[in-house]
């Protein structure tokens, strides 16, 4: 197997991080998952300076205030080992797999109203046993494409409309994410509009998922799915510490399946998350109904998710620990009119871990982790997942929602535990390197349903982002 872009790729990872200059005179704002969501309008005041790549950060196009554009990009390298993927049912890699993710964007400021911003992505794969799939490989495509209009409201507010290919990300991923994980980030088409006010936001969306292709510019958009709603953000509303989310997402599938078939679905979510910090501790809460229908079959399925964390600030390496309690509905009877298993949407894809085996369907776990960190550039971590289907008569589903092993031949319900390990060093702004070692054990329902080999997943990226 050969790699022959991975060397200059290398080499030009380190010419890039060490040409740029701007962050060491100057704050700039954090680098963020959506990378649209980055604001470098405050260096208007800054004059121009010969270094690369930060100060194409704000590129004035004419004497216009405001008038100006935005540089940036990715360069992913991440090598990944499994030995026995799905715990032996997948096929072996022999040498493990490469996964190369590029992107360049611009971002368009033509004045504080009117916005374009254009994001290229090119996902390469080699070495997957069974060739690329869906989330490896993408050789050209639009990532983000789409058009703002915004308006000044009364008291404050602002509301833009969007228009286009776009990420989208709501809340903490449960539902919605970019799927940051896998090589090829997810992304939507359609329409969106958000109003920001004082202490709190409203988004309203309707889009369809772009549908990924292995080719160059071949993405169309995925007519069989679709997801519509309205998701609300509100700062602290109780007298105490903490914020409050309330939505409502519609979500359509024209084939989705299940343990109990494969038919046409259309589900509605009513969900509440309450989250914040207050002192030493961060909480996450967040639960959910999902009423509708697949088939002529009735759905009513709920999730309940707690992440509760504490850390020490005070004490050497900054300790913290967190807790996470995960509960999803699973069917209970695959032969009656009603589906109880859990849908969640268009989850993160490594929502468990990086070895992304599981998906958050029909399960309870517990997952604790304890945080380190040895310096300023240092991260460390530990966890141990402990996992279990929810109910006997449903099966286990992947992170995109395939079945992978189903409930015939075994009534028990543990099905796996996992212990990783992640370090994570930052070079510089942008420049991360992370290794990550997840040891699997199959459990009981694992062991009498098919192959049931012990799973070890390395994992090595170089992630540079200007």
């Amino acid at each position: 197997m050969q790699y022959k872009p991975s060397v200059l790729v290398l080499v030009l990872i380190a010419l890039l991080s060490s040409a740029s200059g701007f962050s060491r005179d100057l704050e700039l704002p954090p680098i963020k998952k959506l990378r649209f969501e980055e604001d470098y309008s405050h260096l208007e005041s800054v004059p121009p300076r010969a270094c690369w790549p930060d100060c194409w950060k704000y590129i004035p196009l004419s004497d216009t205030r405001g008038r100006y554009f935005t540089l940036g990009g990715e360069i992913r390298q991440r090598y990944e080992y499994t030995n026995n993927p799905a715990y032996g049912q997948d096929p072996q890699d022999k040498r493990g797999v490469w996964l190369q993710r590029y992107s360049l964007l611009g971002d368009l400021h033509w004045n504080p109203d009117v916005r374009f911003f254009g994001q290229l992505t090119s996902a390469l794969e080699n070495g997957r046993a069974e060739g690329p799939s869906p989330v490896d490989e993408d050789k050209l495509e639009w990532q983000n494409a789409f058009l703002d209009l915004s308006t000044r409201q009364l008291r404050g507010s602002e509301t833009t409309f969007r228009l286009g290919r776009q990420e989208i990300v709501l809340g903490s991923g449960r539902l919605v994410d970019v799927r940051e994980g896998p090589n090829v980030r997810r992304t939507f088409d359609g329409a969106r509009s958000f109003s920001i006010g004082d202490g709190w936001r409203l988004d309203v969306i309707a889009a369809r998922p772009r549908e990924d292709q292995r080719g160059v510019f071949d993405d169309g958009t995925n007519s069989n799915q679709a997801l519509w709603g309205l998701y609300g953000v509100i700062k602290q509303p109780l007298s105490g510490p903490g914020n409050l989310d309330l939505y409502y997402l519609g979500y359509g599938n024209d084939s989705s399946a299940y343990v109990q078939g494969v038919a046409r679905e259309q589900r509605h979510s009513l969900g509440a998350r309450y989250w914040g910090e207050a002192g030493n501790w961060i909480w996450n809460w967040e639960t959910l109904y999902q009423f509708g229908n697949f088939g002529s079959d009735d759905i009513n399925a709920w999730t309940l998710a707690m992440e509760t964390a504490y850390q020490w600030p005070e004490v050497n390496w900054q300790p913290g620990l967190k807790l996470s309690v995960n509960i999803a509905s699973g069917d209970k009877n695959p032969l009656d009119d009603e589906l109880s298993t859990f849908n969640p949407l268009y989850p993160r894809g490594n929502y468990f871990s990086e070895a992304a085996v599981f998906g958050p369907r029909n399960f309870y776990n517990f997952h604790t982790f304890l945080y380190l960190n040895p310096s300023g550039v240092l991260a460390l971590t530990a966890d141990v997942n402990f996992f279990w289907r929810l109910e006997s008569e449903d099966g286990l589903y992947s992170p995109s929602g395939q079945i992978i092993r189903r409930p015939e031949g075994s009534d028990a319900h543990f099905a796996a535990s996992a212990l990783s390990f992640t370090a994570e060093y930052t070079i510089r702004r942008g420049l991360v390197f992370t290794a990550i070692h997840t040891f699997g054990k199959p459990g009981e329902f694992i062991r009498e349903t098919g192959p049931a080999d012990d799973l070890n997943f390395t994992e090595l990226t170089l992630q540079y982002r200007f």
